[in-house]
């Protein structure tokens, strides 16, 4: 019998202690800012912690009108580098999952040229729909509409979890669900709205010139007519539908190439927002894409709270030219069509600009600044997403789960533990110990990989306890079977272990292969589930098998082979 116990002993007591103290700060518990060893505790999922679960349904439609908009001025761009003449035309929205930008051309003999260039350069990305004359029409190509919509759930769902992120949120879960749904759970968030803000907020941030030609009074007036008409914001109205809806009113006003915007100004006698239009030209010379870092800070001058920006290399030299060619002129600062502020240029400026946020005390405008600046360090979202579904699950129904679970889980412990302690003796005394090493190695491992307990996990972790015992019965009953042939005890034990063992391995590896399909294929509380079940076996195979076969030997050595008590 193998006698080497000093270094098999010492890997134990290293597994154990590594063990006692990744778990301590989870049973223990902490006060607020109190530390705790290392303070890391065991991750609990969404049904053991409360939080929020949300459905988003995504409308591609606004995403197929970005990107046929976005080609309409590549092709403008790429055909007057060739010498062809064109502007862009309407775009044509009967059929909004289809939308269709024209061309239209100064010249009609430049058609088949101009169809020719734009075929090189956007072969597979756009279809020619119609033509007549002078006038192209193009719309997105079908097979590259299907890419469209993956890459707009990836970024969505990267861009979202960088958000939460920031936010704070331990252990999210972001998965998609089909094509066209994105479901969140957000473990242990308590400010539900703030958290729904930070993930639907799209955050397109443009920097446009104002159309200093028409008077503001001139705009206003617009405006005013409008509203005289009785198309006024509505809450509960989207308020891009609604911007939409006043430029379509005003269309036969508005100057060619720009369109009416608006920023919000709180009116502190009503406490309502009052709209203030702007009107600002189509050409976008600068988006959010250009943006280095974005920033919280105080304004030293008025002492209010605002967002200062730092643009990329490409980002500040466009703004360099825009502000030393437009001096004393306005550019709007716009997020998601609306107009935050818009300054005007006093001098040459570059990398670095702010965003002022209106009106409001220090506290709640210091709060929008964070939120903001953290939504545009995060990346805008390519799609507008859709609260479909909402469920808050409260703490109070996790603590019942945890408690029933601790209540439930006793009972089988000391249950097992009897019987075992009963039937099998010393033996069984073995056999506590290394399903109690077992449970420990578990969480110890849960805590390491900063993985999530769920109640499917907890499922999985008394799983594991009973394919443990069962690996200590195969053991004993081997042994048992060994002695009743009339062999030495100490080649009995030696042989019990050493023919348990591969009926052990093929059970734990077959279990095994399960688990890694449910990692690999199932989502949120199944995933649970399996890590909990992987990491078990690997722990089962190590206690049941390895320390277990170390303690029989130990106590064998100790009796000098003259007894077992099994």
């Amino acid at each position: 019998m193998r006698k080497n116990f000093l270094g098999r002993f010492s890997f134990l007591f290293i597994v154990l202690a590594i063990s006692v103290y990744a778990i301590i700060p989870t049973f223990k518990g902490s006060k607020k800012d109190e530390v705790v060893l290392h303070g890391q505790k065991i991750n609990l999922g969404l049904d053991l912690q409360g939080g929020l679960y949300m459905v988003l349904g995504i409308d591609f439609n606004k995403v197929y009108e970005d990107e046929i908009k976005n080609y309409a001025q590549q092709i403008i761009n790429i055909l007057d580098n060739d010498g062809i003449k064109a502007t862009v035309g309407e775009i044509n929205l009967s059929d909004t999952s289809d939308p269709k930008h024209t061309i239209t051309l100064s010249n009609a003999g430049d058609a088949e040229g101009a169809k020719k260039k734009i075929k090189d350069y956007f072969n597979t990305l756009l279809r020619l729909t119609t033509e007549g004359g002078a006038t192209l029409e193009y719309g997105l190509h079908r097979n590259f509409k299907n890419d469209v919509e993956k890459n707009a759930v990836s970024k969505s769902i990267e861009v979202i979890r960088n958000r939460i992120d920031e936010f704070g949120v331990t252990e999210p879960e972001i998965v998609s669900q089909g094509s066209d749904r994105i479901i969140v759970q957000l473990p242990g968030v308590d400010d539900i709205e703030r958290a729904k803000k930070l993930i639907g907020e799209t955050a397109k941030l443009e920097f446009r010139m104002v159309n200093e030609e028409v008077s503001q009074a001139q705009v206003q007036g617009w405006y005013e007519k409008v509203v005289t008409e009785g198309l006024t914001y509505q809450k509960g109205v989207r308020f891009s539908d609604y911007v939409k809806e006043v430029n379509e009113k005003l269309k036969n006003d508005i100057p060619k190439g720009s369109t009416i915007l608006f920023s919000k100004v709180l009116n502190p006698g009503t406490g309502e927002s009052v709209l203030a239009p702007y009107l600002v030209k189509n050409d976008v010379p600068l988006t959010g894409d250009s943006l280095q870092d974005a920033r919280a800070t105080i304004d030293q001058q008025n002492n209010r709270p605002v967002v200062s920006f730092e643009l990329k290399s490409s980002g500040a030299k466009v703004m360099e030219e825009l502000s030393s060619s437009n001096i004393n002129k306005r550019m709007a600062i716009i997020l998601d069509s609306n107009v935050y502020s818009a300054p005007y240029f006093q001098s040459r400026i570059s990398a670095n600009g702010q965003i002022t946020l209106g009106t409001g005390d220090y506290n709640s405008l210091l709060k929008q600044a964070r939120d903001l600046a953290l939504v545009l360090r995060a990346g805008a979202l390519p799609v507008d997403l859709q609260f479909q579904e909402q469920r808050i699950v409260g703490p109070s129904l996790g603590a019942d789960a945890i408690k029933k679970a601790e209540f439930a889980g006793t009972i089988g412990a000391i249950l097992v533990f009897l019987f075992i302690l009963v039937y099998y003796k010393i033996a069984g005394f073995f056999a506590v110990l290394t399903l109690v090493l077992n449970v420990l190695v578990v969480l110890a491992c849960l805590v390491g990989l900063e993985a999530t307990l769920t109640l499917p996990g907890i499922a999985g972790i008394a799983l594991t306890i009973g394919m443990a015992v069962d690996a200590n019965i195969i053991i004993y009953e081997r042994i048992k079977e060994e002695l009743a042939e009339g062999i030495n005890k100490i080649q009995a034990v030696e042989s019990g272990f050493s023919r348990a063992f591969w009926t052990i391995l093929d059970a734990n590896l077959t279990t095994a292969v399960a688990g890694l399909c449910l990692i690999n294929f199932g989502t949120g509380p199944i995933r649970g589930f399996a890590v909990t079940l992987l990491i078990g076996i690997f722990a089962t195979v190590y206690s049941s098998y390895f320390v277990g076969k170390l303690l029989f030997e130990f106590y064998m050595d100790r009796v000098k082979g003259q007894k077992v008590s099994i």
